[in-house]
């Protein structure tokens, strides 16, 4: 058994996948994190998880890009030694904004091959030597993250609900193959988040939730995201999975 578990976390370079990054290694996890460029905003969170006491490892390449996989798993199962723990965080949002009368199948298409079919293959993979590995004394689990976009309609961003709705149906399906096996699968249900990605609504978000469309009436930071992350992999819900865990403040929640 390894000493320290390990995490391998897709799109980890910044916003919530560096806010995961960062408590998996303050809660004594060796990281690896992939994406799609090494960068500056790569080597910043590199340094935050050796600060943090974590080994930390860097493995390039694209969820979407199914001939990739082979590499890119090897590389990130090679780093420590193994998985005990993938993070599925890489994802785009829509890449127009607008009628989903006008959406087109490229813009549907792109946003599938990341948040969707990119993930399914990958989970696939890992899942096959996560299982063909002798089991160890950690808990082994697979976190999604989907969006409150699973289940709340934003008609301007039609191919991102779809995708992250999606997401959700993949968790189920996952929890139930590998239950059997004690690898637990959940599902993260972000609500409005502070990240790059939100920063080009970032005036309307502010209005909404000072309009108290989010109950505890805060933007939610990625550190939320990494505290609810760090607790489903931990296995401390030992006879739970397949269960979506809503991280925002409130917002699922259906009010007159």
């Amino acid at each position: 058994m390894s000493e320290r578990p390990r995490v391998f976390i897709t799109g980890g370079r910044r916003g919530i996948g560096r806010g995961v990054a960062y408590a998996f290694a303050e809660a004594g996890y060796d990281v690896v994190i992939n994406d799609i460029v090494r960068d500056e905003a790569a080597e910043e969170t590199l340094a935050g998880l050796r600060q943090r006491g974590a080994g930390a490892a860097f493995v390039e390449g694209d969820v979407a890009d199914l001939a990739g996989h082979a590499q890119l798993i090897g590389d990130a199962w090679s780093a420590f030694g193994g998985i005990e723990c993938l993070f599925n965080n890489a994802g785009i949002t829509s890449r127009v904004r607008g009628d989903m009368l006008d959406l087109t199948p490229e813009s549907y298409d792109a946003v599938m091959g990341i948040n969707l079919r990119g993930p399914f293959f990958l989970t696939q993979a890992i899942a096959r030597r996560m299982v063909a590995a002798p089991a160890g004394g950690h808990p082994r689990s697979i976190i999604c993250i989907s969006s409150a976009n699973a289940t709340l309609v934003a008609p301007e961003r039609a191919d991102y609900c779809l995708s992250k709705t999606a997401i959700s149906m993949m968790t189920k399906l996952y929890a139930v193959r590998l239950a059997e096996t004690g690898i637990a699968v959940f599902e993260i249900r972000p609500g409005i988040i502070r990240t790059d990605m939100t920063a080009v609504v970032r005036e309307k978000y502010d209005r909404l939730i000072g309009e108290g469309v989010v109950p505890a009436k805060r933007w939610g930071e990625p550190a939320d995201i990494g505290k609810a992350a760090v607790t489903l992999a931990s296995g401390s819900l030992h006879y739970s999975s397949g269960d979506a865990i809503h991280v925002d403040g409130g917002l699922h929640i259906h009010r007159l």
